[in-house]
C-alpha cells in the first residue's frame, strides 16, 4: 500500500499480474486482498504482464470534480490528519490536469507568434540572393497578393525587401520572372 502497487492473481493462475495503482484511475477506494480486478493486459519485457484500464468490481469510480471533495475528507480520515497520503495530489498538479487544453492553446499561440516574427523579421541570410548574378527581386503586393517583379534601377528596387518564407524570391532574367508568373511592376 505504501509503494502503490501490488499483484492479481488472474484467473488461469499460470501468473502474478503488475498492477498500479495509477491503472485504477479514479475508484472511491484502493483494492483490497480477496477483491475482483478488471483490466486489460499489456505484455512487458522478459515475459511480465501489466494490468491496464483497471477497475475493482463493485467499486464506484468519482468524477474529477466530486474525486477532489471525496480525497481531501478520505485522506483526512485514513492518517488521522497527516498531510501524506498516495492520493492527495499538489494544487499545480490538480490545475495541471484541468487546464491541459489551456496549456496546450497557449503553447500553440507562442510557437505561432515565433513563426511570425521570425517571418517579418527574418535574418538577413533568409533575404540573401543564393547567386549574386540573380539581381531581379520577385516581391509579392501586401494589399493585392499580386506577384511583381523589380529591375535593378527601378524606382522602388532599394526599398524592396525579398522573403522566401512568404514566397517571394529572386531571379536571374526577365524570362525568368515571366515564366514563373510575375509580372514587372509599375513604374
Amino acid at each position: 500500500d505504501d509503494r502503490g502497487f501490488g499483484f492479481i492473481q488472474s484467473d488461469d493462475e499460470s501468473q502474478e499480474v503488475f498492477l498500479h495503482i495509477s491503472a485504477l484511475g479514479r475508484t472511491a477506494r484502493r483494492p483490497r486482498v480477496g477483491d475482483i480486478i478488471l483490466y486489460e493486459s499489456m505484455a512487458q519485457p522478459r515475459g511480465k504482464v501489466r494490468a491496464v484500464k483497471a477497475s475493482i468490481q463493485g467499486v464506484a469510480s468519482y468524477s474529477s470534480s466530486s474525486r477532489a471533495t471525496s480525497k481531501r475528507s478520505a485522506k483526512h480520515r485514513r492518517s488521522g490528519g497527516r498531510s501524506r497520503s498516495f492520493w492527495s495530489v499538489s494544487p499545480y498538479r490538480n490545475w495541471k490536469r484541468q487546464h491541459w487544453l489551456l496549456r496546450k492553446l497557449i503553447g500553440l499561440g507562442v510557437v505561432g507568434m515565433m513563426l511570425l516574427l521570425a517571418n517579418t523579421f527574418a535574418p538577413s541570410f533568409l533575404t540573401s540572393r543564393p547567386n549574386p548574378e540573380c539581381v531581379i527581386k520577385g516581391n509579392i503586393s501586401h494589399n493585392s497578393q499580386r506577384k511583381w517583379y523589380h529591375m535593378p534601377g527601378m524606382e522602388d528596387y532599394e526599398s524592396t525587401k525579398i522573403n522566401p518564407g512568404k514566397g517571394e524570391r529572386w531571379f536571374c532574367s526577365e524570362q525568368e520572372a515571366i515564366a514563373a508568373g510575375w509580372t514587372k511592376a509599375p513604374r
